[in-house]
């Protein structure tokens, strides 16, 4: 289970606590998946927005499953830590096939209970 990080941004990103806590889901869910945590500008999420979802606005994160793997964060959007854990969570989820859903909300705050 390999996670990366990348940071994108001028903003400083904790990256032994977020790869702790996408380890820790991964495990949770049985998972051994790597996966790309990618931290971008508002700008950038923007245009991939746009792009992949067909919506012109800013948004916390996005999931890019099958064989990329990467969940990408607008860090100037979130405002505090548990905010974080939560999208982070919430991106992780998308990537093992969940759905918005009360099983996938159920999922969010055990995890976000255990951290």
């Amino acid at each position: 289970m390999t996670i990366e990080i990348n940071n994108l941004t001028r903003k400083k990103v904790e990256q032994k606590f977020l790869k702790g806590l996408a380890k820790k889901v991964l495990k949770g869910e049985n998972r051994k998946k790597e996966i790309s945590i990618v931290f971008v500008s508002k700008n950038k999420i923007r245009e991939l927005n746009k792009k992949y979802r067909k919506k012109d606005e800013v948004t916390d994160v996005l999931s890019f499953g099958d064989d990329l793997n990467e969940i990408v964060i607008c860090p100037v959007i979130i405002k505090s830590k548990k905010e974080l854990k939560e999208v982070l969570i919430h991106g992780i989820l998308h990537l093992l096939g969940y759905e918005h859903s009360k099983k996938m909300e159920e999922k969010e705050k055990y995890y976000l209970k255990s951290v």
